[in-house]
Formats: C-alpha cells, structure tokens, sequence
C-alpha cells in the first residue's frame, strides 16, 4: 500500500470489508488457518472450518467466537487424507450452502512425517497436501464459479524449492524420504494452482487460484513427524528454533490473507513474506520454474484426477 507517498507494510487492519462473503478454510482448528478463519470472520466473512478433528474444531470455534464475538462462524469435519470424508464434507455444503462459496483457503498440510499412508492408500504428505485439497476445489468448483469474483488460495512453502514433484513416483512407492516428499508435496500445490489458474483462463471464469506460504511461522506443525516417529529430541529442538526464529502465526498467516482478499491479487501468483521470504509483510514471492510448467501441470492434473476420481466437468472444453 503507498501512503502519502510511502510504502507502508500491509496487515490484517488492510483486509477489505468481507461482510456478505462465505469461506472456506481448511484446518482451521490452530496455526495459520485458525488465524486466517478468525481474521476474516472479524472483517465480516462467513466462515466455516473445515478440521478433521472434532474436539479441536469445537473448541477452535469456541475460541473464536471468544475473540470475535461477533464472529458468523461454524465447524465442520473435514479429513483431507480420507476421500470420502472430502466428498461427504462437499456434499453437506451444497445442500446447507447452495451455490455461493468466495473463498476456498487450502491450507491445511502435514509436514515430514515418517511414512504413512491416507485411508485410500496414498502416501500422506502427497495424499492430504495435494489430493485431498484437489479433490476437495474440484467437488466445491461449482459453487465457486457460480459466485463473481470467487478465490482460491492454496497455502504451499518455500521448501518446494528441494524438490520437484516426480511424475513416475507421486506416493514415494520407490523410496521415501520425509523432506524431499514434503517439498514434493509443496511442489504439487505449485504446479496445482499454475494448472487451475490456466484452466480457469480458458474457460473465461472469473475465479482467481492464487497461492502464499508464510516464510518460517511458528506453529505445532514443525513438532508434528518428530512427534510422530517417537523422536523426542528432535522435537525439543524444534520447539526451541519456533522461539528462537519463527514468526508468530498472526504474521505468518498475512501473505494467505493477503492473497485472499487483497484487491488485484493476480491468478497463479505467489505471495510470501517480504524479508528473504523468511518473514515479514506480504510480497510477491520468488518460485521455481517447475511450478509454472503446463506439460507438468497438465500431467500432474490427469494423475491427481485419475487417483482421486474427481474430474473438473465444468472446466473440459
């Protein structure tokens, strides 16, 4: 924003007047998804929250309903690692919703977990990271289209910069390892957000797909796969670079805000922090060149449709 000549760093206070909007934020029960579902129900927005747990969305929305009271905000379950829980969740929204959704904020992810697999046998970073929100934007594209000016903004990082996605391979079925296959995983949220937002342009629609990352934030994700692997000192240490580094949730959910509800947010842009993409106000940010490939994009698209079962009818010539 330029004021009285100046540059001044964007914040929540700039987020537009979001009052008649209904959006959709994924893990939204903690983190930057909680701060995103909160920030845009205190500027008016509708909002539901889409969390696979059931304790932790109540009590999300009982803490936002504490801090905004004012808040018009709802739970839903929503379990991007079990397709059907994706299909059920759409479903619901269309009867209880109908056709108005301006926002879609993909942003639940899992990060550098020891190998799992989804309830449809797909390895779990790529399964609840890319698939899930592929499936989840194609079954809720209807609604999307149906309302001017709608968005979706898929929440990525900039550890996508280690690895491309690999097209023979997507579940890691060769060899695994938990940060390649998370920065692959990034990779197709990327190169996701490159295809739909051409697709989106050959049909003439007027839905824009963005994508953001929020440098280095603070949150329970880091601790999560050392968690998990029983890794008790690696999570300390993660714990204490959080303190140590990591910018808190508030401002690491800013570049998802922005690319939200920011007026002329452009289609397959890729907004970040401004310092060194690690932290700070929202800028444009630097991606590889992997991520803005069409031959990649379109093959990529073809397997996640193919694995999913959820085809975009409405975007086929």
């Amino acid at each position: 924003m330029t004021v009285s000549g100046r540059t001044r760093k964007w914040t929540a206070r700039d987020i537009p007047d979001q009052g008649g909007r209904v959006a959709v934020v994924t893990g939204a029960n903690s983190g930057l998804g909680y701060v995103t579902a909160r920030e845009l129900a205190r500027r008016g927005a509708r909002v539901v929250l889409a969390c696979r747990s059931a304790e932790r969305g109540a009590e999300a929305l009982r803490r936002l309903t504490d801090e905004v009271p004012a808040a018009d905000a709802e739970f839903r379950p929503l379990d991007l690692g079990d397709l059907s829980s994706v299909r059920e969740f759409a479903d619901r929204y269309e009867r209880e919703r109908g056709g108005r959704l301006d926002l879609l904020v993909n942003n639940a992810g899992v990060m550098a977990l020891p190998y799992r697999r989804t309830t449809d046998g797909f390895e779990t970073q790529f399964g609840v990271n890319h698939l899930g929100h592929f499936a989840l934007t194609g079954l809720l594209l209807p609604q999307l289209l149906a309302t001017p000016g709608a968005r979706v903004v898929t929440v990525s990082s900039m550890a996508h910069l280690f690895a491309n996605i690999d097209i023979a391979d997507l579940n890691s079925e060769l060899r695994y390892r938990r940060w390649p296959a998370y920065a692959r995983s990034k990779s197709a949220n990327l190169l996701f957000v490159h295809e739909l937002a051409r697709r989106l342009a050959d049909t003439g629609a007027d839905v824009v797909a963005a994508a953001a990352h929020p440098g280095y934030a603070a949150t329970n994700l880091q601790a999560a796969g050392p968690r998990m692997a029983g890794r008790r000192a690696m999570e300390l240490s993660m714990a204490v670079v959080n303190r140590l580094v990591g910018q808190s949730p508030e401002t690491g959910a800013l570049p998802t805000l922005y690319a939200a509800t920011a007026p002329g947010v452009r289609p397959d842009s890729f907004t970040g922090p401004r310092l060194l993409a690690w932290r700070g106000a929202p800028a444009r940010s630097p991606r590889a060149g992997w991520t803005r490939g069409d031959v990649a994009g379109e093959r990529l698209w073809a397997a996640s449709e193919s694995l999913t079962g959820v085809t975009y009818t409405a975007l086929k010539a």
